[in-house]
């Protein structure tokens, strides 16, 4: 026995010394025995922790002790309970604990951890039984419950009764994945990863627990998992928060959810158009997957449509789906609308941070209207996150996850823009994995009734106008003439004037916009005539011009001196009433 122990003998016992020494020097912690004021004892992790050997430590008062060790503000250690500081380049956890009282003397145990690494000793085996025992006694006297595992994931020692409700007797031998819901020791013991602050659930709650594996010479031989708690009691207060925290984010989920949801599916796409009917087919299989999609097509022709479609046809179809049109935002809050920002990350942001478009969208779709209006710098962040998947608010560092489709809509020629310089190259082939080019309304004139009928019942019940109209064959001869560089837009906006006015059920031209009327020619006999002012004018104007420019042999100033008008005036009205007097005129006869 050494001599420091003989010379204490007298004051802690010698009995007492040697199973202290034979228990605790295979700990990793550092351990130092004082019995009224005075060190009895320390073990050979304290002696590494603070690089001073027993023979300098032993006898001395805990005073002489931390001044030694230039930790002179843990003198008054009785008024807290738990505390770091730093040692060197090392940072060390102090804790202490009562073990024995009584009249006379105190004696307690004093425990220096060195929290800076996070190794176990190359002693420690699943052969030393009294190793565990320590250990168990150490973690539950300290800080938090723990569990330990061989190499193949059986427990060895548990020390989870208070937090779990099994008793170690019950547990030991067992392998971890049988008893812990939700464990990863056995993944740990695999791998021989460390998993630190990890949540996991158990018996509905969560646990804070951290799993590290145990090395001897180089080889895994078992794993060490602990819980941050002193008690059930704590934890449930963390958890209760948690739990809390939870249920307010899965109700702003919901929220989000319902607010974010594409209105339209393939079947409110009107149309018999062979073209259009292939697109829907595309679009449909498109639809299966989470690739980009682009979708071309001039203003009013049913980019949105087909978006929602596709969104309400694929696997996420119950998660969010959230549009932005790019030229609408301003070039200096496109960023921050699109990736959101954090508090104080600029002037005029709100107090706790805004949530993005793509924050927004994930586990659902985001559609990007007019991409092509993106100003060029914006072009080479969408680029990257669409590369990398993730992204950044403004003002943070912290990655987030970009779990969402991308579709985006342009009626612009993006290869165009492309050779202008005005669109990035690498971000349209980026784009342009599925590419839906819609024709517009002009060539796909025979779906004209269709959408018409169509946009009559929507309508009817939309206004609340108390009646169903029809549209009159006169009528639909003059929207078939049209062009529609509105395209669908523009069909349900005269339509809808045309509604407003109608005093019957029956659409007739005369209830048409000025526009529509003045390009059609309403004197081959091919249409219904109706009895209206406007039909009279028009007739009226162009037979006067026939008569005229037959009585002065088609000499264009001559007739337009006659009817009081400029020759300009003249050659616009022929052109309106397909009038050529360059040619015979006997195919237009009245």
């Amino acid at each position: 026995m050494d001599v420091y122990v003989n010379d204490f003998a007298d004051i802690a016992g010698q009995d007492y010394l040697e199973y202290l020494e034979q228990l605790t020097d295979h700990m990793f912690d550092g351990i130092v025995i004082e019995k009224s004021g005075v060190v009895i004892y320390c073990n050979r992790a304290f002696e590494e922790i603070a690089q001073r050997n027993k023979e300098e430590v032993v006898g001395k008062s805990v005073f002489q002790l931390f001044m030694l060790l230039g930790m002179a503000d843990l003198i008054d250690y009785s008024t807290f309970d738990e505390r770091e500081f730093k040692l060197g380049n090392r940072q060390i956890q102090f804790k202490h604990f009562l073990i024995e009282a009584d009249s006379d003397m105190l004696t307690q145990a004093l425990i220096f951890r060195n929290v800076s690494v996070k190794t176990i000793s190359d002693e420690f085996s699943n052969d030393h039984q009294d190793i565990l025992e320590i250990l168990g006694d150490v973690y539950g006297h300290a800080y938090h419950g723990m569990v330990i595992v061989d190499r193949e994931g059986r427990i060895i020692k548990w020390d989870y009764e208070e937090l779990l409700g099994y008793r170690e007797e019950d547990v030991l031998g067992k392998y971890a994945q049988d008893v812990i819901e939700n464990t990863r020791m056995h993944i740990v013991v695999k791998t021989g990863k460390k998993e630190i602050f990890q949540l996991q659930k158990v018996n509905g709650r969560y646990l804070l627990t951290s799993r590290i594996p145990i090395f001897k010479n180089g080889k895994l031989i078992g794993a060490v998992g602990t819980t941050f708690f002193k008690n059930a009691d704590e934890m449930r207060i963390v958890v209760g928060k948690i739990d809390a925290l939870e249920n307010t984010v899965n109700k702003y989920k919901r929220e989000i959810s319902h607010f974010f949801q594409a209105k339209y599916c393939f079947k409110d796409i009107i149309t018999k158009d062979a073209a259009m009917m292939s697109l829907i087919d595309v679009a449909k299989k498109a639809s299966r997957s989470s690739s980009t999609i682009l979708i071309q097509g001039e203003s009013g022709t049913g980019k949105e449509f087909f978006a929602h479609s596709i969104h309400n046809e694929s696997n996420r179809r119950y998660g969010p789906f959230v549009s932005i049109n790019c030229a609408a935002i301003p070039r200096d809050l496109l960023e921050a609308e699109l990736f959101g920002y954090e508090e104080g990350a600029f002037t005029g942001a709100r107090k706790h941070g805004k949530l993005g478009k793509f924050e927004l969208a994930n586990g659902g779709c985001l559609l990007l209207d007019e991409i092509g209006s993106m100003p060029i710098e914006m072009q080479a962040k969408l680029l990257r996150v669409l590369e990398t998947r993730e992204f950044e608010r403004v003002g943070s560092t912290s990655r987030i996850e970009l779990d969402a489709r991308i579709i985006v809509a342009t009626n612009e020629e993006l290869d165009q823009q492309v050779k202008q310089g005005k669109f990035r190259q690498d971000l349209y082939y980026r784009l342009n994995v599925i590419k839906l080019k819609i024709p517009p309304l002009r060539d796909r004139i025979e779906d004209i009734p269709l959408l018409a009928a169509n946009i009559l019942q929507n309508m009817s019940n939309d206004l609340l106008i108390g009646k169903r109209c029809l549209v009159a064959p006169g009528t639909l001869h003059i929207l078939k003439q049209h062009d529609w560089p509105g395209n669908v837009r523009e069909l349900r906006n005269v339509i809808e004037r045309a509604v407003n006015l109608s005093q019957g059920e029956e659409i007739t031209p005369n209830y048409l916009p000025d526009y529509l009327l003045e390009k059609v020619d309403c004197f081959r006999g091919d249409i219904e005539e109706y009895d209206s002012l406007k039909y009279a004018v028009i007739k009226a104007e162009r037979e006067a011009i026939v008569r005229v420019m037959k009585k002065y042999g088609n000499n264009k100033s001559a007739a337009a001196k006659a009817l009081g008008i400029h020759r300009t005036s003249l050659y616009k009205k022929m052109e309106l009433y397909h009038l050529n007097f360059d040619l015979e005129c006997s195919g237009q006869e009245l």
